[in-house]
């Protein structure tokens, strides 16, 4: 061998050596002696050759196992490679000891743990991928059931089990396969998990039980099938055996194992749904199960309530699948359910002041929210008012005559109370405990309850549950009234007193007074004075607001006017016509020393109103043309630096001239439209001129010439009206002025580009031309209607 020729390809070395280098590989290309070098056509090679180049393979092997100094990373990737090329030629044919018995191999397994579980683990991800003969044989399942002894690669090999079992096969095969796995694993004491300590080991392990029962599952219900039903009676058996297993693991302690196994006991109770009769060890299986998913359900001492993390969210999710286990359950045997839930719950309740925090709260989310959906569809509507149909009834009595509501603790605090809402059907039924849930949702216990986040959420539940009663809360409408009174005060931060709501829960508090008073069954006389009362004070700090508002922080005259704004938005909704008499008073207030954005939406609030009252609207657009027109202006030439924090950057005067376009456009009331028309010419007659803003010429040319003519093309622009004939006019208007200050630029884009993009013909084009160009601003909007009128389909 030439080592100074192979030093050649080096980059430091001289171009002698390069070419020296070339000529010498191009020599071993046809030297029949070359394989002696490299791995070159072995499969030309004798089978004395290759029995070398396995012994010279198998001694670098044995080498790199007892060197302390690992090989370079490049030389192993490239013996990796070669290994795997060997081993896909030669295993089971030629070479079937590929991997031989040495006395170096028990040492290789525990000093190389991480490529002994490397090699288990690209096994399992290409079992899908091998020939069944190759790893559902006795030698290959020995080797992996030996690695399961070895607790450093046991986890690997676990897994790399469940891979196999998964693995796609004709149902007998696997159904004998399983049996066999388990048989062995079993003798091996695999399944005494009570003494075991390895968490994630059990972990594995759960995950392959849970596919060896889904295995054996699926095997049962493709011979049920088949119609062979010897083979299918076998399987059945197969699984009871491992319904003991399961249910271990299923109770296990640690949540990192338990969820493992959740889908075995589905497709396991899936079975007997499909089963007419059980027999007494199946019925004590499902009860088992049963028992089991109440335990799990339960919260662990560590869960923190206050501030939920990753380990809580992960917990929520487990009990998200244990509750398809409970509807499961229910398919089965809803009676089962219902005698083990009530035996639960009632020995709970029972003695809830000495019992754990977390065993009251699994046993009302189970009566109330758990068991209840489970037995909807076979039940019916719990509590819908027929007695016979009230299957939790008196378990329902027992929650809110018990006082547990008092439990010092938010989770049984908020499952009292979400599951009282959940069924306020019961108290149609019995109606007398009412006040009772009322005083509870009144005092310490709900919105004034010492947490913030129960308050929050009480807000909600309360309103709910006033919502859902309405007629049963007539009686007590004042009352309660009266107690919520404190809780709709306003109470802003900076005057150092803390709410103890926040706005948004407030929001429903409004809402609640809302519907008991409307609803409630007094006089219209008393209905306003119950409203005035509640709103008395609210608006007196309205009017302190208000009559301060010139020496009101920017930010905060801001987040008023929108306030208001919103406020009249819903009232146009609400009370229509009468409130129309106050808007005008409030849009002059409004439009005092506006904000770019301020503007913007009280244009959109202009334009409710306007398509809302379309037939008093026009008085109160006379009388706000000016002062809107007047504050538009004012806005969109104070200089950016002047602005608010708003619209420092101009982006806000591009809002307001986008939505006057819109508005010319979109609105279909004529006189609104009008008016954006009449906004746009003067700002064109304003800035065409230097002192106009940079870019207005392009807004010109997208925006504002595009509207003049989508407006009169929409159907609801009716050219036979005399309104929209006027808004026609002061549409013809802007395009006079743009053609005044723009001239043959104006015309040229006219000519080449948007009217053609409108499909218009040529001898059109130039007939518009001709008309734009007239002095006479009355023949071009007499032209623009007959345009318009042979443009529009009729």
């Amino acid at each position: 061998m030439d080592e100074q020729a192979v030093l050649g390809p080096k980059s430091n070395a001289d171009s002698d050596f390069r070419q020296r280098a070339l000529a010498y590989f191009e020599r071993l290309k046809i030297s029949p002696d070359a394989w002696q070098v490299f791995k070159y056509k072995y499969s030309e090679l004798t089978t004395v050759q290759q029995q070398l180049i396995r012994e010279t393979l198998i001694s670098w092997l044995q080498a790199q196992m007892l060197n302390p100094q690992p090989e370079k990373t490049f030389i192993r990737n490239k013996a990796a490679q070669v290994f795997a090329l060997l081993f896909v030629t030669e295993y089971l044919t030629k070479w079937p000891k590929c991997v031989p018995a040495n006395p170096h191999g028990y040492r290789f397994r525990v000093v190389h743990s991480k490529s002994g579980g490397m090699c288990f683990e690209v096994v399992g991800a290409y079992v899908s991928w091998i020939d069944l003969p190759l790893i559902a044989n006795d030698r290959f399942i020995s080797v992996l059931l030996g690695h399961m002894s070895i607790e450093v690669l046991r986890e690997e090999a676990c897994d790399c089990l469940f891979e196999v079992v998964n693995k796609g096969m004709d149902p007998v095969d696997k159904m004998k396969l399983v049996e066999s796995l388990c048989q062995v694993l079993q003798s091996a004491g695999s399944f005494s998990i009570d003494q075991e300590e390895d968490v994630d080991f059990l972990a594995g392990f759960s995950k392959l039980v849970n596919g060896k029962g889904q295995s054996l599952i699926d095997s049962w219900s493709k011979l049920i099938k088949n119609g062979d039903i010897k083979n299918a009676q076998e399987a059945l058996q197969a699984i009871e055996t491992k319904v003991a297993l399961m249910l271990q693991l299923l109770i296990h302690e640690e949540d990192d194992i338990s969820p493992n196994i959740i889908g075995f006991c589905y497709y396991y109770l899936h079975i007997w749904k499909q089963l007419t009769v059980l027999s007494d060890q199946q019925k004590a299986n499902v009860e088992a199960i049963m028992l089991a998913v109440m335990k799990k359900l339960t919260y662990d001492e560590e869960y923190n309530f206050e501030n939920e993390g990753e380990d809580e969210a992960m917990f929520v999710e487990y009990r998200k699948q244990l509750k398809l286990l409970l509807d499961r359950l229910a398919q089965v045997s809803p009676e089962l359910l219902v005698a083990s839930v009530h035996s639960v719950f009632s020995s709970t309740l029972q003695d809830w002041q000495t019992t754990w925090c977390m065993e009251v709260e699994v046993a009302i989310r189970l009566l109330l929210y758990m068991l209840a959906e489970a037995l909807l569809v076979s039940h019916g509507v719990p509590f819908a008012g027929d007695v016979s149909k009230a299957s939790a009834l008196q378990d329902m009595r027992i929650l809110v005559t018990s006082r547990v509501s008092s439990y010092q603790h938010t989770s049984v605090t908020l499952e009292f109370f979400k599951n009282v809402v959940r069924y306020e059907k019961f108290f149609t039924v019995e109606p007398q405990h009412i006040p009772r849930v009322l005083m509870a949702f009144l005092d310490h216990r709900s919105l004034r309850h010492s947490s913030a986040k129960v308050r929050s959420r009480m807000t909600y539940l309360f309103s709910r549950f006033v919502k859902s009663l309405n007629k049963q809360m007539n009686p007590l409408t004042e009352d309660i009234l009266n107690r919520i009174q404190d809780l709709l005060e306003l109470s802003p931060p900076e005057n150092g007193h803390q709410s103890l709501l926040g706005s948004d829960d407030q929001l429903f508090i409004y809402e609640t007074a809302g519907v008991l008073t409307v609803n409630s069954e007094y006089l219209a006389e008393r209905k306003q004075a119950l409203v005035r009362n509640l709103l008395t004070p609210l608006m007196e700090k309205f009017k302190i607001l208000h009559s301060c508002q010139p020496s009101v922080v920017p930010y905060k005259r801001i987040i008023l006017r929108s306030g208001v704004r919103t406020f009249l938005h819903r009232m146009v909704i609400c009370l229509g016509e009468e409130v129309f008499p106050f808007i005008p008073t409030a849009s002059e207030r409004m439009l005092k020393d506006c904000e770019a954005e301020d503007l913007r939406e009280f244009i959109l609030l202009i334009n409710q109103i306007t398509a809302k009252f379309k037939r008093q609207v026009s008085p109160f657009l006379q009388q706000m043309f000016m002062p809107l027109l007047h504050a538009i202006f004012e806005v969109l030439l104070r200089p950016a630096e002047e602005n608010d924090y708003y619209s420092k950057s101009g982006c806000t005067k591009c809002r307001v001239l986008v939505t006057v376009t819109q508005g010319a456009v979109e609105y279909p009331d004529p006189i609104a439209q009008k008016t954006c028309f009449i906004i746009l010419s003067k700002l064109v007659e304003l800035w065409r001129g230097k002192d106009g803003p940079v870019g207005f010429a392009d807004f010109v040319y997208k925006h504002i010439v595009p509207s003049c003519f989508l407006a009169p093309l929409k159907q609801t622009f009716d050219l036979a009206d005399a309104q929209t004939v006027l808004a026609l006019s002061e549409c013809a208007v802007t395009l006079k002025t743009i053609h005044l200050k723009w001239g043959p630029e104006c015309v040229q884009y006219l000519q080449q580009e948007y009217l053609p993009s409108l499909q218009v013909a040529p001898e059109i084009i130039q007939e518009f031309y001709q008309a734009l160009q007239q002095p006479d601003a009355k023949v071009f909007k007499n032209y623009l209607k007959v345009f318009f009128q042979r443009a529009k389909p009729y």
